[in-house]
């Protein structure tokens, strides 16, 4: 049990006030934005529970209510009942798989009566839960392929069921766990395999009709086939620690590519792709027969890297048109320039661009935003709602929000990395991949650097749902930080 020392006050005065700040700041510019977003020429009461605005002050005052009573819990409750709290919600999302009501093409919300939640916002600190809890179990490894097996097992299986509800953008967020794994020891490679992976196929994608020097060969097809050889030959170098074999298959792999396209040029056109595909298989006969000579597990993996990367490449675009639905295919189409369509799924993104263009400096004032006033941004006060930030608060506004977000994000390394116990660790390494994923993702879309997947910026996006799941999704890590010198006896 605790000592009697370590009650309440002691808590209290050990919970980092810091991050509390930045956190009662970021809610006060949200409801600024959210005001700004949803205000109409001729409304005379901001504060009135039938508009957005009041609305959200509502859910600000119940986050702040419920940020209150996770701080009064002991903080030994959300590790006793990690995987209860889990199983529940993976039970929710199940559930919502077959709820009837559709909102906006998305099954992802159950409905209870004029209460509508979105079990998936939940999902994301449950998660984080289950994965400390099994993370910090005694005797787990994250280098063997059981604990590691059962690690990615607790990360898709919500991922997998938001997905069924038609969520494809609020499943992303659940990527941003590999961040916590490769802090806690996953290997490089794997993460370094997810970047290759949206190299190949933004670049496949984005030119595979542009053509060589005039010659039948793509340059999308070229760039990634050259691109797996000499990942392949850099990760022999790395992780085999043989240099001169691949300093030897990048000389063969580029020398042979580099003839093919000469005489494709200026001798007789062909397709410069099928040397490459000659090539690569020679290059994976070669790292069989080391891997049969030195019986390193290592040259098995790269092998198996380099036909998993040919084979993603060439399933990719398979997936873009016959798998994504119409309006995520346009949608990645109009990201990497190959349609405007400024009319259909460009449209968004460009009144957004927009609005944050006609904010200049210092913004029009609040309430003055010509852009959002008019409603020409659709989703402006939720998926959108930073473009209001930049038209009406300009680019300091907008610059003081991400710095504000940043020092959150810097607060919680600092927390995360003085932890004692792993769970701790863990779990605030899950928030802070989380926030960062969101902010990135979403930040980046309304700038039309990333694609519109539809994910809330935290505590900025109009909803109870998004705000409370972050709300207790940061207070259960502050009350686990707050109890970290808690003497037990």
């Amino acid at each position: 049990m605790t000592r009697q020392t370590d009650k309440q006050p002691g808590v209290l005065r050990s919970l980092d006030w810091w991050t509390i700040g930045i956190y009662i700041a970021l809610l006060a510019f949200g409801w600024i934005s959210v005001c700004g977003a949803s205000y109409s020429y001729g409304d005379t009461d901001i504060f009135s529970l039938g508009t957005r605005s009041g609305m959200q002050i509502v859910w600000i005052g119940t986050s702040v209510c419920l940020g209150f009573v996770l701080l009064m819990l002991d903080d030994r409750f959300y590790d006793t009942f990690a995987y209860v709290i889990y199983g529940f919600l993976l039970l929710l999302l199940f559930a919502t798989i077959f709820n009837p009501h559709e909102i906006k093409g998305s099954r992802s919300w159950l409905v209870l009566g004029p209460l509508r939640v979105q079990p998936a916002e939940f999902a994301k600190f449950a998660t984080a839960l289950a994965l400390a809890k099994f993370m910090s179990t005694y005797g787990y490894n994250i280098h063997r392929w059981k604990h590691f097996a059962a690690t990615l097992a607790i990360i898709f299986t919500p991922m997998l069921f938001i997905i069924m509800q038609r969520e494809t953008g609020s499943a992303l967020v659940y990527l941003a766990f590999f961040l916590v794994l490769y802090r806690e020891g996953m290997p490089g490679c794997v993460l370094f395999t997810g970047v290759a992976a949206v190299v190949y196929f933004v670049v496949g994608i984005r030119f595979e009709q542009a053509m060589m020097f005039g010659t039948p060969t793509s340059v999308g097809e070229f760039v990634v086939l050259l691109l797996v050889q000499v990942f392949t030959a850099g990760m022999v170098s790395v992780y085999c620690r043989d240099r001169r074999a691949a300093l030897l298959m990048l000389a063969v792999c580029v020398g042979a590519t580099l003839v093919a396209l000469l005489f494709s040029v200026f001798v007789i056109p062909f397709d410069v792709v099928w040397v490459q595909l000659g090539v690569t298989a020679l290059l994976l006969a070669w790292l069989m027969l080391a891997a049969l000579g030195s019986r390193l597990r290592n040259y098995w993996l790269i092998m198996a890297f380099a036909v998993g990367s040919v084979a993603f490449f060439y399933s990719a675009d398979y997936v873009l048109n016959n798998v994504l639905e119409p309006h995520q295919r346009v949608r990645i189409n109009v990201l990497l320039g190959l349609e405007e369509d400024l009319a259909g799924a460009g449209y968004n993104v460009h009144q957004s661009e927009i609005a944050i263009g006609s904010g200049g400096l210092e913004g029009k004032g609040f309430l003055n935003g010509t852009q959002t006033k008019l409603k020409f941004v659709p989703e402006q006060d939720t998926d959108f709602i930073f473009c209001t930030v930049g038209e009406e608060e300009g680019f300091l506004g907008s610059a003081g929000v991400l710095i504000l977000f940043l020092a959150l994000v810097l607060r919680l390394i600092h927390l995360a990395e003085r932890q004692q116990f792993r769970f701790g660790r863990v779990y605030g390494y899950s928030v802070l991949s989380i926030f960062l994923f969101h902010v990135f993702i979403n930040v980046g879309m309304v700038l039309g650097l990333t694609p519109v997947i539809g994910i809330p910026l935290p505590f900025f996006s109009y909803g109870g749902s998004s705000l409370w799941g972050f709300t207790i999704l940061l207070f259960i890590f502050l009350r686990i930080d707050a109890g970290r010198n808690l003497v037990r006896t």
